[in-house]
């Protein structure tokens, strides 16, 4: 009796695989979350916030040797309503705290918060009145990076971290994709499908 032998390769080895995406020939099937998810992390647009000593070397992780733009991070913004990532670098005075606030409400939806040294996560050596011991006192912080200061390559770490927890997130209704703000009519993913 001769053997039958099938093979069944759903993904081969020099095919990236993206999130839960499904290929078929020529067409990609994938949830929106998914896609969005992916478009996000992969185009982050960084606003510059640097206060002390760390801001040095978060303006080298851009230069030619550390060269953040190869995971699409390349343009540092100048202003909050074109970035969508705050890298706080330094350490946060009790002054700057109500500025920091402000600068971070101005940023459009959906943001994240990188703390990176020492100082902006924990306060550092300064504990005394005038730094603030920790910049999650203030707005809300999704990645830390440690270090006094901490190296470039830290920080390219942290921004890897911060695209794989935008990557890992996931959508239980429309409002929660933040395409529109003061989005109106359905709510859920099943009134749109209704």
């Amino acid at each position: 009796m001769p053997k039958r032998v099938e093979t069944v390769v759903l993904h081969d080895s020099s095919t990236p695989v993206i999130g839960d995406v499904q290929k078929g020939g020529s067409v990609v099937v994938t949830s929106l979350d998914t896609l969005l998810n992916q478009a996000r992390a992969n185009a982050l647009w960084p606003l510059t916030f640097g206060l002390a000593c760390c801001a040095i070397e978060m303006m080298s992780t851009v230069a030619s040797r550390f060269d953040l733009s190869r995971f699409g991070s390349e343009a540092f913004r100048a202003t909050p309503r074109q970035a969508d990532v705050m890298i706080i670098a330094g350490r946060l005075s009790k002054k700057m705290a109500p500025v920091l606030r402000q600068i971070y409400d101005q940023m459009p939806e959906p943001k994240w918060v990188i703390s990176m040294g020492a100082c902006a996560s924990s306060g550092g050596v300064y504990n005394n009145y005038a730094i603030v011991q920790g910049a999650d006192q203030v707005v809300p912080v999704d990645v830390y990076v440690p270090g006094c200061p901490p190296s470039p390559d830290a920080l390219i770490y942290a921004v890897l971290k911060l695209q794989d927890k935008i990557k890992r997130n996931t959508a239980r209704n429309l409002s929660d994709l933040r395409l529109v703000e003061g989005l109106t009519g359905p709510r859920t993913l099943e009134e749109v499908e209704a």
